[in-house]
């Protein structure tokens, strides 16, 4: 069999078990392929090393990755279909200590472009940020953990921004993972003299009234994004923490002074996908369970805005305590009440966020 068709029966197999990850990862004797379904990393299957690195070796040509260069970190994109079904894939390497290369490919369905109605556990989340869609200017910033949602969330909401609210959205990308016709999207190429700097100037020419920044991971990118809040655009972009309110503290290590984040800022999420208890399996949903695939796994989100975001800047300031009466801790438990998660999810999330807290205690002294 091909590499081509190795290549396209591995994806295939993803997509129709709704994978939204692949790891391919090199061992002494072979490479071992895991999916990652719901949430939960499990093994797939075996495969020998030749075909592994042959397997690597045209991804990274797919993605227009240097095929010749194992040594560094890459990563890259590309759009296909498979099994019919149009995908966007993020592709990225790791050279390992084994001399070979690991693989993760993240999968997005451009088939589950979902409603902004469905997107949370509880509406009201969602009525919230689809009000701060019709905002002529400000920042609103989508936190959480790797794999959270965020993406999709902020490509929801700005694809409802484009439809319904005829609003011109333009995004800043590196890279653009999930191509949409109604945004005009502009790849960073710091080699073509496209960066976040450059790219901004440009755009703000062409008259948007949403900018969407893929993800605040320096100070380059956290002022980018404040600028053009306050340049008059309203500004979506997410960013890797571990609540809402540490986005505050992020946002000042990077340079931004309070005063900037009070006249730009309208909003920080934080969000969770959560399991739903299956209308078939009950709580021990198998994760084959293709019956139920799309009803699965829901957000639940943290918003901070208004009186509590300015409760968080208090306390960011050191003026007083501040506990949100919608924290994801009582939000998860609100839907364990209700019967739509189960106990032991929360339990699971508790022990990881004290974990979390753990680590970062720890390299923080």
């Amino acid at each position: 069999m091909s590499i081509e068709k190795i290549s396209e029966s591995l994806l295939s197999q993803a997509l129709y078990y709704q994978a939204t990850d692949i790891h391919v990862l090199p061992r002494s004797n072979d490479y071992l392929v895991q999916f990652r379904i719901h949430g939960i990393l499990s093994s797939h299957k075996k495969i020998p090393i030749k075909m592994g690195e042959r397997l690597i070796s045209h991804l990274k040509f797919l993605a227009s990755m240097d095929i010749g260069e194992k040594r560094k970190p890459q990563s890259g994109s590309l759009q296909a279909h498979f099994s019919g079904i149009l995908t966007s894939l993020r592709i990225s390497t790791l050279p390992t200590a084994k001399a070979k290369e690991s693989i993760v490919i993240r999968i997005l369905y451009h088939k589950n472009n979902l409603s902004h109605e469905k997107l949370s556990l509880f509406p009201n989340s969602m009525q919230i940020l689809q009000r701060f869609m019709t905002q002529a200017h400000g920042f609103i910033l989508f936190t959480g953990p790797t794999g959270s949602g965020k993406s999709t969330t902020m490509f929801t909401l700005a694809d409802y921004c484009s439809k319904q609210l005829n609003r011109r959205v333009i995004s800043l990308e590196d890279p653009v993972e999930r191509q949409n016709d109604d945004l005009l999207q502009v790849q960073i190429n710091e080699k073509a003299g496209i960066s976040f700097h450059n790219g901004l100037k440009a755009i703000l020419r062409h008259d948007p009234d949403v900018i969407l920044i893929g993800e605040i991971r320096d100070v380059e990118t956290a002022s980018i994004a404040i600028r053009a809040a306050m340049t008059g655009h309203l500004v979506l972009s997410t960013m890797h923490t571990r609540d809402a309110k540490g986005a505050l503290y992020r946002l000042v290590e990077f340079g931004i002074k309070q005063h900037d984040l009070e006249q730009t800022l309208l909003a920080i999420t934080s969000q969770r996908l959560v399991t739903l208890k299956c209308p078939f399996c009950g709580f021990q949903c198998s994760k084959y369970c293709i019956r139920s695939q799309k009803s699965k796994r829901t957000g639940v989100y943290e918003v901070l805005h208004g009186q509590s975001l300015q409760g968080a800047m208090k306390e960011l300031m050191g003026e007083a305590h501040f506990s949100s009466a919608h924290s994801l801790p009582k939000l998860i438990a609100k839907g364990v009440a209700f019967g739509y998660i189960a106990a032991k999810e929360y339990e699971k999330w508790i022990v990881d966020e004290k974990n979390d807290l753990k680590r970062s205690r720890t390299i923080f002294y």
